[in-house]
């Protein structure tokens, strides 16, 4: 925020493209210095990936039916991990607080956050679809960059998710405890062990309202049909749409420091 002679002034509204920018390319230089990070962001998932289609080594069919399913879950758990701890760190060090303390709101910063680590997620999702397709052979009936639609998509809701409950969160350790609560009742309920309308109401109903529900839907239609149809345009919606929901709701939440 800018300063004035009777103290400090209203941080500057709106977004701006220029220190949205500034804000993604500081993140991006601080990565660059920890290549662990890199490597789980980018890394992890196609190894994960990997090793599942040589657990079905015997039953290719099966790594079909739920490979392109964990190729949407894979990138938004890594990336809900690694962008809450990441955010985090920035504001027990301080950092965040000084960055507030110059002309940046908080709609800059969440945006260049998420704007620096989308871009590590089209790395992610761009090596985790080539190599489940082209490489481990995923028998996918619809266009291969459907899927990596989608992957993209989960990636960026990991990242809003992230984001959001790094606000919430006192610690690194308790940061790596909000996936429990947040990502673990969504890999139950999305689908990918047994059929949503095979659920008992109750549990069905409350995947209808879950973001990782739809993005299972999403890549099952791409597995199934050749052509986009509504039910895919429908889920990609509703992730992309929850993405920026996230995101705005972390823009509302953040604080400069942990207290």
């Amino acid at each position: 925020m800018t300063t004035t002679a009777t103290g400090p002034a209203t941080p500057p509204k709106g977004l701006s493209a220029s220190r949205t920018v500034a804000t993604a390319a500081r993140v991006l230089r601080q990565l660059t210095h920890d290549p662990r990070t890199i490597a789980l962001l980018i890394l992890i998932p196609c190894v994960m990936l990997f090793l599942l289609r040589y657990v079905f080594d015997g039953s290719p069919r099966t790594f079909d039916s739920i490979g392109a399913s964990l190729l949407g879950i894979f990138p938004l758990i890594t990336m809900f991990l690694v962008t809450s701890i990441a955010t985090l760190r920035e504001r027990t060090s301080g950092t965040l607080e000084r960055l507030l303390a110059m002309p940046l709101g908080k709609g800059d910063l969440i945006a260049g956050y998420a704007l620096a680590f989308g871009t590590l997620a089209i790395i992610q999702s761009a090596l985790a679809t080539g190599l489940a397709v082209w490489f481990l052979d995923l028998d996918v009936t619809g266009s291969p960059w459907l899927l990596l639609l989608v992957a993209l998509l989960d990636a960026l809701l990991g990242t809003a998710l992230g984001l959001f409950v790094s606000a919430f969160a006192a610690s690194e350790f308790q940061a790596v405890q909000f996936m429990p609560a947040v990502i673990f009742p969504q890999l139950l309920l999305c689908g990918l062990f047994t059929p949503r309308d095979d659920m008992h109401p109750a549990l069905e109903a409350l995947s209808d309202v879950l973001p990782m529900s739809y993005a299972v839907d999403g890549m099952n239609e791409v597995l199934r049909h050749t052509d986009m149809t509504a039910t895919f345009v429908r889920d990609v919606l509703i992730v992309a749409g929850c993405a920026l929901l996230v995101l705005t709701l972390g823009a509302a939440t953040l604080r400069r420091r942990t207290a």
